[in-house]
């Protein structure tokens, strides 16, 4: 495949937009993850983990996790724990967000559960604090759910977002998911309290 660099944005139908706001396939026979890989997105490139990643990758974890607002991990996990957690292997895929050569944001994504539950997929966010509200989210969320229609899941499933993360909430409500239950307390705010945790879901 040739490796194309577009200056683009990936809508969430998997197709290519251009400066002007036209939408075309990329070139045929390419495949969806193969070109996300090398694309990049205004305004940062995403592309799959590499193992010499995981040094920039891992203090953007640990200062989620520590906080402990929006994750369920423990915040004592080491590192060698977080990167065993959050870099996934085959079918899944760990992505990273770069913007000017720097490690700005990272997701995973996978199936939901395996065997009769693994038609359905699932992914992960985290973005640097200093990145935040420059649409790194946005791409990363766009990008798992282009990766899980290339791949013929049927919807993708967020199993525990905390309904105290409204700007998450806000992003996944955007990008077409719906909450569709919440279990109430069923998750610990250090300065909240008991908040509940939403399941949310976008079906394809």
């Amino acid at each position: 495949m040739a490796r194309l660099i577009y200056s683009a944005i990936m809508s969430l139908d998997g197709y290519i937009a251009d400066a002007d706001g036209r939408f075309e396939w990329a070139a045929p026979g390419d495949s969806l993850p193969e070109l996300l890989s090398i694309v990049t997105l205004h305004p940062v490139e995403i592309r799959e983990i590499k193992e010499s990643d995981w040094a920039q990758v891992w203090p953007i974890v640990r200062e989620i996790v520590v906080a402990a607002e929006t994750f369920a991990y423990d915040p004592s996990m080491s590192s060698s724990q977080a990167q065993d957690i959050w870099v996934e292997g085959t079918p899944g895929l760990t992505i990273v967000a770069i913007d000017e050569g720097e490690i700005v944001g990272t997701a995973k994504m996978g199936p939901n559960h395996p065997g009769p539950g693994s038609h359905v997929a699932t992914a992960s966010f985290m973005v640097a604090a200093d990145a935040r509200g420059r649409g790194v989210g946005t791409a990363l969320c766009r990008f798992a759910l282009a990766w899980a229609k290339e791949r013929g899941y049927t919807g993708m499933q967020f199993n525990a977002v905390a309904e105290s993360n409204r700007p998450a909430v806000g992003l996944y409500q955007r990008e077409g998911f719906t909450v569709i239950g919440t279990v109430p307390g069923a998750f610990a705010h250090p300065t909240m309290g008991y908040v509940g945790l939403h399941i949310m879901y976008c079906a394809f």
